[in-house]
């Protein structure tokens, strides 16, 4: 008995979500068959299709999954503004915010929104089909484009509670910026503060890890729902999806960075990319920003070149503020969602998104699964379904892994342009290939 209850347990969260999937595909698909696929067969059903349709349908399905996605709303507006008043407090004493904060947030800030703005393209070339069947929750109807003055201007909350309460979340990242720029500068007021925001924080981490474990069940009821009424295309759009982000994700680690490198640096991206392999495999196994940051620091310091003044600010900086990998999932996301419901975006949408995105990465804890509860705040901006994350969810655990290595990487890349522009930078480190390596070595012989 005791056996049995440590396998169970030894089941990961990829592998109940995936199980979810294929059983909730099963049974819908199922469940298609019997009732026939067609809303307008339902009126001569029989007692038992009835039954099928009136019970587990339209009851258990529906319900299941309403509640995981009000669960996802409801983690929205409490994650983002303890967050980010979480990294912005605590990105450093006020000696350090001046140039090493501004270069350092400037180009995280950067990285992110040519991240965003690669995936959107990306995505909007290669396009996605409609899948037949999907219904939004609510009809969407385009916005007249608001004027750049009005954007800037409406950013700013004039009662920051009321835009909480409205899933405001552009007006909730400023007032969350804005104070905990203000607890910074406001002494031991301030620090004693952090603290009670640092205790929420780890609060609604764990709250967030509640509804991953519970992901299983509410991806099973959304997609058992959803195929009792769509085709089969849905897989192959899928597939797609997850290519498209793949294909951004590699784009972005092996062009991007290494030419921003290039450009502002002058040093081998060659070497940079060859000396970041194993930090990236470390991220890649635990999905993780934070967990990884002491292999992150390590090879920033010893294998980089970087001196520690610098990579101890810049890289749990960027383990809190430096998100591309997520934003490029939330970019593809939101035009994949927007095309498979047969939802037209405008452009101003798409520019509201990558604002969004790129604003929220400040808050988006370095932990597996919070980018899909950002997700859900990007697709509710646009007015977006957030039914649609159930769709992409099966296959999010392994390009939440890749994503998570596209970030390493960048922190890596910004701490070496930042020590570089500082002259913080031993380069004699930086280009020995085997630099650090007798670090890794363990000699139990040794006396």
């Amino acid at each position: 008995m005791t056996n049995q209850v440590h396998n169970n347990k030894s089941l990961s969260l990829t592998s109940r979500i995936l199980i979810g999937l294929v059983l909730g595909l099963l049974v819908g698909s199922i469940f298609k068959w019997i009732l026939g696929g067609e809303e307008d067969v339902y009126i001569s059903l029989g007692f038992f299709d009835l039954a099928i349709k009136g019970f587990f349908v339209d009851g258990i399905l529906t319900i299941g999954g309403a509640i995981f996605v009000a669960s996802l709303k409801m983690l929205v507006v409490p994650l983002v503004f303890v967050s980010l008043v979480c990294g912005t407090c605590n990105l450093s004493d006020p000696s350090k915010l001046g140039r090493l904060g501004g270069k350092s947030i400037g180009l995280y800030l950067m990285t992110t929104a040519i991240a965003i703005s690669i995936a959107i393209g990306l995505a909007s070339i290669i396009g996605f089909d409609t899948i037949a069947g999907l219904k939004t929750s609510s009809e969407y109807a385009a916005k007249e484009a608001p004027s750049l003055a009005s954007v800037i201007i409406n950013m700013f909350p004039t009662n920051p509670i009321a835009a909480m309460a409205e899933g405001n979340m552009l007006q909730v990242i400023v007032f969350a910026l804005l104070f905990g720029i203000a607890m910074t500068l406001s002494g031991e007021s301030g620090k004693r503060l952090t603290n009670v925001f640092n205790d929420m924080n780890d609060v609604i981490l764990k709250l967030v890890a509640i509804l991953m474990n519970l992901a299983p069940i509410g991806v099973f009821c959304l997609i058992a729902k959803l195929f009792t009424s769509i085709d089969y295309d849905a897989i192959k759009e899928l597939g797609k999806y997850f290519f498209v982000v793949l294909g951004a994700l590699s784009m972005h680690a092996i062009i991007v960075y290494p030419t921003l490198l290039k450009t502002l640096t002058g040093l081998s991206p060659v070497m940079f990319l060859t000396k970041m392999k194993a930090n990236a495999l470390f991220a890649f196994s635990t999905a993780s920003s934070s967990a990884t940051m002491p292999v992150t620091l390590e090879t920033a310091t010893k294998k980089m070149g970087a001196k520690n003044s610098v990579a101890s600010f810049t890289v749990p900086l960027g383990a809190t503020i430096n998100m591309d990998g997520t934003a490029i999932m939330q970019g593809v996301a939101t035009v994949f969602i927007a095309q498979i419901f047969a939802v037209d975006l405008t452009t101003s949408d798409y520019l509201m998104v990558i604002l969004t995105a790129t604003l929220a990465s400040v808050g988006t804890a370095g932990v597996p699964g919070v980018g899909l509860i950002m997700l859900a705040m990007v697709l509710t901006q646009v007015g977006l379904p957030v039914e649609g994350i159930a769709i992409i969810m099966g296959v999010d655990r392994l390009l939440d892994m890749t994503r998570t290595a596209v970030n390493v990487t960048g922190d890596c890349m910004v701490t070496c342009i930042v020590a570089k522009s500082e002259g913080e930078l031993d380069e004699t480190i930086f280009n020995d290939r085997h630099a650090a390596e007798q670090l890794e070595e363990l000699n139990f012989n040794k006396k």
